[in-house]
């Protein structure tokens, strides 16, 4: 049986995530600690003990993520399974850079830093209150994409997050998504709803945050992944660091591909999905893309022992 592991983006964040795997695998304890050197503050103080409002900020919710799956990752690998186990690694945004990580391509220090700096961009790119993303549930991507163009009048809108066949999220201008939002209602939609994020992701309006990606990604080391990994922006699998450092900058503006990413890997040979982190949302999506897909959550210590007994 082929799997791949995918790891979560933001929105999975949860207060007291990973403490567990902290508690029970010093390896994955290990993660922690590597990240709260690397960022120079007690980030596992704010994931473990914090209040949900600070760890929601993106700066903070992207490297904390990171961290989750990684710690999942190192779990998973005390059990005696590693990434060579997957044929594929694919992550939902930020999730990419835990997916390269995993793989060896990014070091820790290096994936908790950009995921800082990449946070940080995002949020500063647009001033709070002039963007925003809504999620369409219902239709699909084509009628979305086609739904984000009529309401666009002259600003950004763009669908952003084609998740699976019946939800995708648009980002931009916040009135071109809230108009966006009434014409896909008006379109057959069974849900529009506004998204309670700081910024509009994943759309033209990241540009600042594309450049200053680009920079940062200039001066970090991409080594070859271990096993290939499925980038958000092309939908599928790649294993080389020049085309991986560009995929990243690319990522920031760029819609997140997941149904088609999660098509290409089943087209692989892949029927077995392991979410390594926080949440199972991505889980969900897996189901809904391909209904006869197995789907494993990693985010506990019982579920790396049931993981490694289940491969025995």
């Amino acid at each position: 049986m082929s799997r791949a592991f995918v790891f979560p983006g933001q929105g999975a964040q949860a207060i007291g995530m990973g403490r567990d795997l902290a508690e029970a695998y010093p390896a994955a304890r290990a993660i922690f600690e590597e990240v709260d050197e690397a960022l120079g503050e007690s980030l596992s103080g704010l994931i473990w003990d914090g209040e949900a409002e600070v760890l929601q900020l993106t700066q903070n919710a992207q490297p904390a993520l990171m961290a989750t799956s990684l710690a999942a990752m190192r779990a998973l690998e005390a059990e005696g399974i590693d990434v060579s186990a997957a044929s594929y690694v694919a992550g939902h945004s930020l999730g990419e850079y835990s997916a390269l990580t995993a793989a060896g391509a990014l070091s820790v220090t290096d994936a908790a830093r950009l995921l800082r700096l990449r946070g940080r961009a995002m949020q500063e790119a647009v001033p709070v209150g002039v963007g925003a993303m809504a999620a369409i549930l219902g239709l699909d991507f084509d009628a979305v994409t086609g739904i984000a163009a009529d309401a666009a009048e002259g600003e950004v809108c763009a669908a952003a997050n084609d998740n699976d066949p019946a939800q995708v999220v648009v980002s931009g201008h916040k009135a071109a998504v809230e108009r966006a939002a009434e014409l896909a209602k008006a379109r057959g939609a069974k849900r529009a709803l506004l998204l309670p994020v700081s910024a509009p992701f994943h759309c033209a309006l990241m540009a600042p945050a594309a450049e200053a990606m680009a920079e940062a990604l200039a001066e970090v080391r991409i080594e070859t992944p271990r096993v290939p990994v499925v980038a958000n922006v092309i939908a599928e699998g790649t294993d080389d660091p020049a085309r991986i450092r560009t995929l990243l900058v690319e990522q920031v503006t760029g819609a997140v591909r997941w149904r088609e990413s999660v098509a290409w890997m089943t087209g692989q040979g892949v029927s077995e999905y392991w979410e390594i982190g926080a949440g199972k949302a991505l889980s969900g999506m897996v189901r809904r893309i391909e209904r006869e897909a197995a789907t494993r959550s990693v985010q506990t210590a019982q579920d790396a022992k049931a993981a490694a007994e289940a491969l025995i």
